[in-house]
C-alpha cells in the first residue's frame, strides 16, 4: 500500500529543509575555519620573535627590560635575560609604555628594533643606549613614590658556666619618586651576660635627597645616636651634604656623599663638647656573586674640624642572600673605630653577625 500523497509531500519539505540547514553550517565551518587566524585554534596569543646578532632566534613573551637588558619568558628555558648590544631585530605583539634616558615617555606602542636601533611608535629610528625601562614603575613615571625596607635580627642566646643574651636589630626604609627620596634607619644592640648588661646602643639617621642632573643630588641629615658603654649618653648631629649616584646598575651600585655638619656629643663622665665636622658616606652593592645574592659596604665617617686628630669610621661589610617570601639572611662584619674615644673605652670595636630578615 503506497503512502498518502501528503504524507510523502510532508517528508519532502522535512528532507529540503534538513539539506539547506546541512549546507549552511558547512559554509559556516568553511568561513570560520578560513578567516580565523592559525593562533586561535590553539588559544595562545602569537610569540614575541627576537633574533640575535648571531642568527639565533628566540620566542616567546617580552616582559620588561631595563639596564641593557630585556627579559623574556620562554616556553624552553623559562625567564631568560638578553642583552640588547646583542639584539639585532625584536618584534613584540602587545603594547606598552617605553621610558628614554632622557626621561621622554612613550605610550602604547609595541617594542621593536630593527638593525640594533629602536623603532618606538613609528619614529625614526634611535641607538638601544637612549632605551632606560620597558614597563617602566610608576613612579618612574612621576606618579608617587616606590617604597622599599627591610628589617632583620641577629640574636644568640647561650646557656651553661656562662648565660648570654645577645640581640642586634636593623630597620631600614625609603620612599622615592624621580625628584625627591626620603631614607630611614634605626640599629642597635643589647647584650648580657650573667644578667649583666655588657651592651647599649642604638644609632636613628634620616635623610633627605633632591636629584639634581643625574646622577648628582644634594640632602640634609640628621643624626643620633648612644653608646652607654662607650661613655656617649648622646651624640647628635645634623647639616646639608652633596652625593652622587657614581654607578647603578643591578651588577654594581656606587654611591658617595659628603658634608658638613654641626655635632653635640654629651657624655655620662667625660666633658660634654659641640663642634663643627665634615662627614662622608659611602655605599657599594653588588650582584656580582649571583644567585640574587647581595654583596654590600657601608662606610660613615665623620672628621672633628676643631680636634683634627678625632675622627670616627663605622664601617660594615656583608653578604645578604634570600631565603622564602622576601625573607632574606646576611652575614656582616662591624667595625666601628673613634679615634677621641674616653679613656678605658677601646678604639676598634669589631663584631661578628648573622642576621634573618624580611624585605620589600
Amino acid at each position: 500500500m503506497s503512502a498518502p500523497a501528503g504524507a510523502q509531500q510532508g517528508k519532502g519539505e522535512y528532507m529540503y529543509i534538513r539539506n539547506r540547514l546541512a549546507a549552511l553550517a558547512a559554509a559556516l565551518l568553511t568561513l570560520l575555519t578560513v578567516s580565523l587566524p592559525a593562533s586561535a585554534d590553539t588559544g595562545e596569543a602569537p610569540a614575541d620573535e627576537i633574533v640575535l646578532k648571531n642568527g639565533s632566534r628566540i620566542l616567546g613573551t617580552i616582559t620588561g627590560s631595563r639596564d641593557g637588558v630585556v627579559t623574556v619568558d620562554t616556553d624552553f628555558a623559562g625567564t631568560v635575560t638578553i642583552e640588547l648590544a646583542q639584539v639585532e631585530t625584536l618584534n613584540s605583539t602587545a603594547t606598552t609604555t617605553l621610558l628614554l634616558a632622557d626621561s621622554t615617555v612613550v605610550r602604547d606602542v609595541p617594542l621593536q628594533i630593527d638593525a640594533g636601533q629602536l623603532v618606538a611608535g613609528g619614529a625614526q629610528p634611535r641607538p638601544l643606549e637612549e632605551l632606560a625601562v620597558v614597563n617602566p614603575e610608576p613612579w618612574e613615571l612621576g606618579e608617587g613614590y616606590k617604597w622599599t625596607g627591610l628589617v632583620n635580627f641577629a640574636w644568640l642566646l647561650e646557656r651553661g658556666n656562662t648565660d648570654k643574651d645577645e640581640l642586634d636589630y636593623k630597620f631600614e626604609t625609603e620612599w622615592r619618586s624621580t625628584h625627591d627620596r626620603y631614607r630611614l634607619s634605626f640599629k642597635g644592640e643589647e647584650d648580657e651576660a650573667n644578667n649583666v648588661k655588657t651592651a647599649d646602643n642604638w644609632l636613628a639617621n634620616a635623610k633627605w635627597d633632591y636629584f639634581l642632573t643625574d646622577p648628582n643630588y644634594w640632602g640634609m641629615l640628621a643624626q643620633a645616636e648612644k653608646d652607654k658603654f662607650a661613655d656617649l649618653d648622646l651624640r647628635w648631629l645634623v647639616g646639608p651634604y652633596i652625593g652622587r649616584q657614581f654607578l647603578d646598575t643591578s651588577l654594581l651600585s656606587i654611591a658617595g656623599e659628603w658634608g658638613v655638619s654641626y655635632v653635640t656629643e654629651e657624655f655620662n663622665v667625660a666633658e660634654d663638647q659641640d663642634y663643627p665636622a665634615t662627614n662622608w658616606d659611602i655605599n657599594v652593592s653588588s650582584a656580582y656573586l649571583g644567585g640574587d645574592s647581595r654583596l654590600y659596604v657601608h662606610q660613615f665617617g665623620l672628621w672633628n674640624l676643631d680636634e683634627t686628630s678625632d675622627v670616627v669610621i663605622n664601617t660594615t661589610l656583608g653578604l645578604a642572600f634570600p631565603l622564602l617570601f622576601n625573607f632574606e639572611a646576611a652575614a656582616e662584619i662591624l667595625w666601628e673605630y673613634d679615634s677621641g674615644a674616653v679613656d678605658g673605652v677601646d678604639d676598634m670595636d669589631e663584631t661578628y653577625a648573622i642576621r634573618i630578615g624580611y624585605t620589600w
